[in-house]
């Protein structure tokens, strides 16, 4: 099967690492997977700041590079729910484009779903020397959960990387306080927000909290860096089951 592979702007920017152990754990899937080199953003940023103009003309781009694919696949939830819940949006009065989006949109999947519930992928890649071991902690993205139904399938995949524990930390799926632009606007309610997240993963004592979206990654290690801690890992999902972390 061949595998479109939308790595997405932040883990471009910020942690292409990423984006590789994505590449990793699809091809151990047995798929040929394609990384479009024009890829660049799916629309979110500009569809929740009300730019529909914008975000239609990535959508659009998103389509032209993605459509071909038997599958596109995204390493995170908050890309794959705009797509997958907010195109029909975001092409209205497109009737052309609209058409094209139905064609293609049930074959949009976060890298997680599509591992466990399209490829059923059994068998982890072999961990690299030095790979994460102890244990771990989830937490669920508000796009990736409540968009896409994503919650069971990181868990299930988790489960077969040894020496990795999962231990449920309280209030997995609550908000980290990113929520984009709403950081920014609402810097107080953020803070007090990923605040109780931090709390809670130090509370379930794990060495490490694992995720399945960049912008909580980074506004919870952010956040647990600035109130002085430097111990507690952040890892994407992907880096733990591709035994890259």
């Amino acid at each position: 099967m061949r595998v479109g592979l939308m790595v997405t702007c932040l883990v471009d920017v910020m942690r292409p690492e990423i984006g590789f152990s994505a590449l990793k754990l699809l091809e151990a899937a047995g798929c040929e997977v394609v990384v479009p080199e024009n890829q660049t953003c799916c629309g979110q940023p500009a569809y929740s700041s009300g730019n529909k103009d914008a975000a239609r003309e990535l959508a659009a781009k998103f389509l032209d590079e993605f459509e071909s694919f038997d599958y596109i696949v995204i390493p995170s939830g908050s890309c794959g729910g705009t797509i997958r819940t907010h195109y029909d949006d975001i092409l209205a009065g497109h009737p052309a484009l609209l058409a094209r989006y139905a064609k293609i949109k049930e074959r949009v999947y976060e890298l997680t779903d599509f591992l466990a519930t399209v490829v059923k992928l059994d068998s982890l890649p072999a961990a690299q020397p030095g790979a994460f071991k102890g244990t771990v902690t989830y937490h669920d993205s508000c796009c990736g959960l409540r968009e896409l139904g994503v919650q069971r399938q990181p868990r299930e995949l988790l489960a077969r990387r040894d020496g990795v524990e999962l231990k449920e930390m309280a209030q997995a799926r609550q908000c980290c306080g990113f929520g984009g632009t709403f950081a920014v606007k609402y810097g107080d309610i953020s803070t007090a927000i990923v605040d109780e997240k931090c709390e809670h993963i130090h509370d379930s004592g794990a060495g490490a909290v694992v995720l399945g979206d960049l912008g909580c990654m980074l506004n919870i290690e952010g956040r647990l860096r600035r109130t002085g801690d430097h111990t507690t890992r952040v890892l994407h999902v992907a880096q733990v089951l591709a035994g890259d972390a």
